[in-house]
């Protein structure tokens, strides 16, 4: 049994105890409060343009997208322009699909044996709405919190705040963009322990993101909806940070240094692990470049001189012994002319 999860869950827990009591003694506010979180954006930073600046460096002389249509071809077969565009309008297009509504992972299948030996293929439908619910849930929590760091706060973000809460369950009101995260993030970690082969392929770096976005939305709903954490404190303290002013109000509690310090752990993590398929997604030959092969020739241009030794070179060099051993010739050994006798004295 795959029970790398319990390592990840394990390394969660220690991290978020680590900053609950690390933030009670003395100083400990201003090292998971600045230190920690100032040191984490520089890392994030710097990591996700490096990663960006290394793809965009790595040479792509071909045409290599992943394509499930007709390419164009001849005029009188219907070609498929999103599937497999020829056009960079197509590509935009089929980007756009895929990174707002994942339309690759809509077409996910997974096969199971029927009645014995009969392999039979259906459609997954529920990683695709997991996953649509995970990323919005996370984009929309995201957002959301830059509020803290305005001042004043844009109108948009209001908005986005209002539709969030739009059901007004208890005081203060229900933002579902969290608890769908937290529930979203649950379900991909519960389909990859419950599913066989899944589980099977699963690492520990595939829990431990998952644990950590638990954490990090579940202490966030403590927070907000049962600890009841001074909202004007951290609107401080992060306009704090933002003017280059840090200072650690009174008041804000432990809980809020945990989920600061998973955040932080998050940043950190993400410029070197799988998250970075959020900016690789841009970056990728298979999604990024037109399917235009059959009309046009790409030949690389790094590749080195090659010395080439055709097969005339070689038939000119052992043609001899290729007649000799009775081996068929393009060109036949030119006739020698008889020797002369020799004159007797």
């Amino acid at each position: 049994m795959n029970i790398s999860y319990l390592y990840s869950l394990i390394a969660v827990i220690v991290l978020a105890l680590f900053a609950y009591v690390g933030s009670i003694f003395g100083g400990g506010e201003a090292l998971f409060g600045l230190i920690f979180p100032l040191l984490a954006g520089l890392i994030f930073t710097v990591g996700f343009i490096y990663r960006i600046v290394d793809w965009a460096r790595s040479p792509v002389p071909f045409r290599i997208p992943t394509t499930c249509g007709q390419q164009k071809s001849l005029p009188w077969i219907e070609s498929a322009c999103i599937e497999n565009p020829t056009t960079t309008g197509g590509v935009v297009i089929r980007m756009l699909l895929e990174v707002v509504l994942f339309r690759s992972l809509f077409r996910n299948t997974t096969c199971d044996l029927k009645e014995g030996d009969k392999l039979a293929y259906r459609w997954e439908i529920w990683l695709w709405v997991g996953a649509l619910a995970f990323h919005y849930a996370f984009f929309t929590v995201v957002v959301r919190h830059l509020r803290f760091f305005l001042e004043p706060v844009p109108v948009c973000l209001r908005f986005l705040e209002t539709l969030d809460g739009f059901l007004q369950i208890g005081l203060p009101g229900l933002m579902l963009s969290g608890v769908v995260l937290l529930a979203a993030a649950a379900f991909l970690f519960l389909r990859r322990i419950l599913t066989p082969h899944v589980r099977y392929i699963s690492l520990a770096s595939d829990y431990f993101p998952l644990f950590l976005i638990m954490g990090i939305a579940f202490s966030g709903i403590l927070m907000r909806y049962f600890t009841k954490v001074e909202i004007v404190n951290v609107k401080a303290f992060t306009m704090g940070l933002v003017t280059l002013q840090p200072h650690i109000p009174n008041g804000i509690g432990g809980i809020f240094y945990v989920h600061l310090f998973l955040v932080s752990v998050l940043l950190v993590y993400f410029p070197f692990s799988k998250l970075m398929h959020a900016g690789g997604i841009f970056m990728s030959p298979t999604r990024n470049l037109t399917t235009d092969t059959r009309a046009k020739r790409h030949i690389n241009p790094w590749n080195s001189p090659v010395k080439i030794h055709t097969y005339e070179h070689y038939e000119d060099e052992f043609r001899e012994k290729m007649v000799d051993v009775g081996l068929p010739v393009d060109k036949m050994l030119e006739a020698q002319a008889p020797e002369e006798p020799e004159e007797k004295e």
